[in-house]
């Protein structure tokens, strides 16, 4: 994880614009329209890709011209968090889902998109409709050009529509994916709230030329301009509530005669491992060593520049957010594996190595988790169940799928010093939770190896040396660590450089006390020029790559694209501190081959 608050990127351009959707993960439907079934005491929302329009429930009420239809209901939604798909609906349920600043405070909400199903390939005028029903607080249903971008500490919208249906108020939001958003602070570039007269009449969204219209019953209620929002390409959809639950008894998608209309899976489907790349090329010297990245499952799901680049190129990935806390329970009890389980599934049908990340950690932690009471014995012995039931749960839900996992993420203070953060794991089990902790991953899962990831210990000093007191301290006392990540973030090249001589000598002090090592969240920033940031991811790989122990290098994250960061004051900036580049290899890559032989 970073020092700073990084990762993200604005949406784009997902495959299948020009119309075309290929392979064994698109399909396409056309022909008579499919009869959907109209529900009395229900609403129903239509939206109209390019084209947002009104629409009843049943087949009868639909236009005549939507000769193309696709019940979603039948789609896969088996990874979206709260959306569970059982006899031939679909029931939604709210998540709490949050992502928190860095230091727990604030947050802006987190809906889920079906990223690992469906999603619309739609070049030309279409429609999405939902009937929902037995809304017990509110109900949601959100069309999108793209995935939104999920970072450490913020969120990146995409361009999309928004209904909230609330009892007789119908919200009406549109975000058209602007760079300069406000992250902390996600407000739609419109919002308006009418009253529907009648909730169970059908609502629509209607959008032709320059102009977005909304109705309720046949009569506008808004009308406003369209901007770029939702233009012909993809459409993602999302189902979440807020508060409440309710139910979809239909989801089908629509284009008029003679306009083209598909769904397609996640584009990673396509992705093939390549012969020639790097982690191919580190196998022919040490074949148990493993090349990784950071990824989140948007950019896998929509981006095929990504998914091409990490395939070909990686033999291992990290859930980049989509293991922390936040994102597995975002409610004390309730468990939203979903999509920490399609990142899985992506590399298991890949043939891809999984780090888990991460278990104890001071940042990305729900409220529920973060506020734990710890002013009495009594206090702090239910803390501790409650601690130790999410790691059991946890590590028990990935048994068997992961390779490895940091069981503690960065212990020490954020000022490279050397004192342990005092988070919720510290205020309940006191200065050896690391030993907890690693004893009750132990229970649930034996053969993982454990990890103690840290920044700033890549080089001799107190703080290495800390790390290492700490480890050794642990295994003495019960543990089970295997050794250390060191992530090698080197933001400025003035005061972050790692030398191959103090990296070497890293790797033999860890490797004299026994233990493994990590190149866990390598990335280099270009500022001093790409020959000069080339250099840098050269001289890291290469000492590690010829060192035996250590084991693994990663990179956090595969294309600049998604590299975005905020300063203190909250501004949202662009990275360059990756491999590729907008889908184009960086001389950074080209030194990495080098050193593996490339």
């Amino acid at each position: 994880m970073r020092d700073l608050l990084r990762r993200a990127t604005a949406p784009v351009s997902a495959a299948g614009a020009s119309g075309t959707a290929s392979g064994p993960a698109a399909a396409e439907a056309s022909g008579t329209a499919v009869a959907v079934r109209a529900v009395r005491g229900v609403v129903c929302a239509t939206v109209v890709g390019v084209l947002l329009t009104v629409a009843g429930c049943s087949s009868a009420d639909r236009p005549p011209e939507h000769g193309t239809v696709v019940d979603l209901v039948r789609q896969d939604w088996a990874h979206v968090p709260g959306v569970d798909a059982r006899d031939g609906v679909l029931h939604v349920t709210a998540t709490g889902r949050r992502i928190v600043e860095q230091d727990g405070s604030g947050g802006v909400p987190d809906p889920p998109v079906d990223l690992a199903g469906t999603h619309l390939v739609a070049p030309g005028d279409v429609t999405v409709a939902a009937s929902f029903r037995d809304v017990t607080a509110d109900a949601t249903l959100a069309v999108l050009d793209a995935p939104p971008v999920i970072a450490d500490e913020f969120r990146i919208e995409s361009a999309g529509v928004t209904l909230t249906l609330r009892g007789h108020d119908l919200r009406i939001a549109v975000s058209d994916g602007a760079e300069d958003q406000d992250v902390r602070d996600l407000e739609p570039v419109h919002e308006e709230h009418v009253r529907v007269d009648d909730p169970e009449a059908e609502l629509a969204v209607h959008r032709s030329g320059d102009r977005l219209e909304v109705t309720s019953d046949g009569a506008t209620v808004a009308s406003l301009p369209s901007g770029d929002v939702l233009d012909p390409g993809t459409l993602w959809l999302g189902l979440s509530s807020e508060r409440g639950s309710f139910t979809v008894d239909s989801l089908h998608a629509s284009a008029p005669v003679g306009t083209r209309l598909a769904t397609a899976g996640p584009v990673v489907e396509h992705a093939e491992r390549d012969p020639e790349g790097l982690q191919a090329l580190a196998a022919r010297s040490r074949p148990d060593f493993l090349v990784g990245a950071a990824v989140a499952l948007g950019p896998l799901a929509a981006d095929e520049d990504l998914a091409r680049d990490l395939v070909r190129n990686f033999g291992a990935l990290t859930p980049e957010n989509a293991m922390k806390p936040q994102a597995l329970s975002p409610r004390q009890g309730e468990y939203t594996f979903q999509e920490a389980d399609a990142l899985l599934d992506v590399a298991e049908r890949k043939g891809m190595a999984v780090h888990g990340h991460t278990i104890a950690f001071s940042e990305a932690m729900p409220r529920w988790m973060r506020d734990l009471p710890t002013g009495s014995e009594q206090e702090r012995s239910a803390s501790a169940d409650a601690l130790l039931g999410y790691v059991s749960t946890v590590v028990t839900h990935f048994r068997g799928r992961l390779a490895s996992l940091d069981v503690v993420n960065e212990p020490f203070d954020v000022d490279q010093g050397t004192e342990l953060q005092e988070n919720v794991w510290y205020r309940v089990f006191g200065a050896s939770y690391p030993v907890v902790v690693s004893r009750a991953v132990h229970d649930a899962d034996p053969d993982v190896r454990q990890f103690v990831n840290e920044n700033g210990a890549d080089v001799p000093g107190p703080r290495q040396d800390a790390l290492l007191r700490l480890v050794l301290d642990t295994n003495a006392h019960g543990g089970h660590i295997d050794g250390v990540g060191l992530q090698t973030h080197v933001y400025d090249l003035d005061t972050d450089t790692v030398t191959a001589d103090d990296l070497a000598q890293t790797l033999d002090t860890f490797a004299d006390a026994g233990l493994l090592v990590r190149i866990s969240e390598t990335d280099v920033d270009d500022s001093e020029g790409q020959d000069a940031q080339a250099e840098q991811y050269a001289t890291i790989l290469d000492t590690c790559f010829h060192s035996d122990a250590c084991v693994s290098w990663t990179t956090w994250g595969v294309d600049d694209r998604y590299d975005r960061w905020l300063d203190d004051a909250g501004d949202l900036h662009q990275g360059h501190d990756l491999l590729f580049s907008d889908g184009e290899p960086t001389p950074a890559y080209d030194a990495v081959r080098r050193v593996l032989g490339g």
